[in-house]
């Protein structure tokens, strides 16, 4: 019986060693060699430490295990199947285009196995057709776990971090995503022009001061009556509408807002008081990009860009941040959807240093005139929330002032129903998005003229003297627009906020409230 008992278990043990990786890869230096279990429907090829894998499989999931090092490899799966590749320590650059080149046609799971510290690295981009230009590219869904650490290091110019046509879902594991590359050029902006300059508003003359003053007025009135926003000046004229998803930069714009007077019709063009527009980046070197959606459950998440145009997140079709802690610092948005982002429960930071930290583009303002950029009302106006909160911590920090703001949603709905926020930004006269009474379902409130010290506690208490929350900016800030809420926060209740150079007392005295 013992026996016997010896002989099932060992039985098990080598029909589970063979099933655990259909294919082995061990890189040494400038050599892979390849264990491969199961051939059937499965071909490998070897050249130096490049490694080319093919699979027909359908019902079974391929699996794939990868170690050791090399400075100079790659590995390309191309699956017609599901897919698992385990990364056992595994310490990959490569010298030109994707480390991991997946041509997969069903979703392929990495997972950095229990315990180890695998790093992947793109030296360089140059052949962008032919040799993927991402550290990770994927053609379908793409999801990351495990209970290991995945570095992922973009270094060459033009080259992101991970990138997919299809979902990315993070799971468990922790993932450090860095670009450091320059973006490979700038395509003409077709409305020409110098771009938004920097905006301080210590600059302006008094006459100007006033008439800020006056729009911000109209435009916190319009907000909270849900009229949406208000108009500036005249055009100066109008080119074609830049392409949906451009990075924000300094060059290029409309023909000019005619100054911060009272809102006149549109049509007057009367000059270039406030021009804006988009630069359109080649080859930028985002952290983490996906053609639908990014899926944040569990997990460690830390993702750092290096310049213009490079996003840290961004999901066409929707970034939803459900758990774990995310860490975003670029220096285009932070977080970037032409979608609904959410927070449902991670703990985020999101800084960026020339842009919004986070942007939710729902609208389409260009789509059927422009009626609809300024809430006007009309076929393009959205009224589905463009950024929801509903749990875990918010704090949304851009750094350059206004008009960029720390939750950009374009005048699409703002809501908040739970969770913990700190944003810091400012937005168009000082008035960032903001969410209203009814899409304010936890007391919320927008801080408006706090002046942030770098480095310096943000304190906030009750009316009993009780610190409810402390927050640490890592820039300074002056006349920042904050918008601030906690499960502590209730309709009538009393605070205070603190800084170094700034006090203020204040009543929630409804679901939404600005405090001035």
């Amino acid at each position: 019986m013992v026996k016997r008992f010896l002989m099932t278990c060992v039985w098990a043990c080598l029909c589970y060693a063979g099933h655990a990786s259909d294919v082995n890869v061990v890189f040494r230096g400038g050599k892979a060699t390849v264990k491969q279990e199961v051939k059937d429907s499965v071909s490998v090829t070897v050249e130096g430490a490049h490694v080319s894998i093919i699979s027909t499989y359908q019902a079974h999931k391929l699996t794939v295990r990868l170690s050791g090092d090399s400075n100079d490899g790659q590995v390309i799966l191309q699956t017609v199947g599901k897919a698992k590749m385990k990364l056992d320590n595994l310490n990959l650059t490569s010298q030109e285009g994707a480390p991991l080149w997946l041509k997969n046609k069903k979703k392929v799971e990495l997972v950095a196995v229990d315990g180890t510290k695998n790093t992947l690295i793109i030296a360089a981009c140059n052949d962008t057709v032919n040799h993927k230009a991402a550290v990770i590219w994927a053609k379908d869904k793409l999801k990351f776990s495990g209970k290991g650490t995945l570095n992922v290091l973009a270094t060459g110019d033009g080259c992101k971090g991970i990138r997919s046509k299809d979902d990315i879902t993070i799971e468990e594991l922790t993932l450090v995503v860095k670009t450091t590359g320059n973006n490979l050029g700038e395509k003409e902006n077709p409305f020409g022009g110098g771009g938004m300059p920097p905006f301080d508003f210590n600059n302006l003359t008094e006459e100007q001061k006033a008439h800020f003053e006056e729009m911000r007025k109209r435009f916190e009135e319009m907000m909270q009556n849900g009229e949406g926003f208000p108009m500036m000046g005249g055009f100066g004229g109008f080119g074609p509408p830049p392409q949906r998803g451009d990075s924000v930069g300094e060059g290029g714009g409309f023909g000019g807002f005619g100054g911060f007077g009272p809102p006149p019709m549109m049509g007057d063009g009367e000059g270039g008081g406030m021009p804006f527009g988009k630069h359109k980046y080649i080859g930028t070197a985002k952290g983490i990009k996906s053609q639908k959606k990014v899926i944040v459950n569990s997990g460690n998440v830390t993702v750092t860009t290096a310049s213009a145009g490079a996003e840290g997140i961004e999901g066409k079709e929707g970034v939803v941040l459900n758990g774990g802690t995310v860490h975003v610092s670029a220096v285009d948005d932070a977080i970037n959807a032409n979608a609904r982002i959410e927070f449902n429960g991670a703990d985020v930071v999101a800084i960026s240093t020339t842009n919004d930290a986070v942007d939710a583009n729902l609208v389409d303002f260009f789509a059927g005139g422009f009626g609809g950029f300024f809430g006007g009302g009309g076929e393009n106006q959205n009224n589905d929330p463009a950024i929801i909160i509903s749990g875990g911590k918010v704090y949304a920090w851009s750094q350059t002032g206004p008009p960029e703001e720390g939750l950009d949603c374009d005048f699409s709905p703002l809501e908040v129903s739970g969770g913990t926020v700190f944003s810091v930004g400012a937005g168009m006269g000082d008035m960032p998005s903001v969410p209203t009474n009814e899409t304010a379902k936890q007391a919320t409130v927008l801080l408006v003229g706090i002046n942030i010290t770098k480095d310096e506690p943000i304190r906030i208490y009750d009316d009993k003297g009780k610190l409810i929350e402390t927050v640490t900016v890592p820039f300074s800030l002056q006349r920042s627009s904050s918008i601030v809420t906690c499960d502590k926060f209730r309709v009538g209740g009393n605070y205070t906020v603190k800084t170094l150079n700034y006090e203020k007392s204040f009543s929630i005295n409804e679901n939404f409230t600005v405090v001035r």
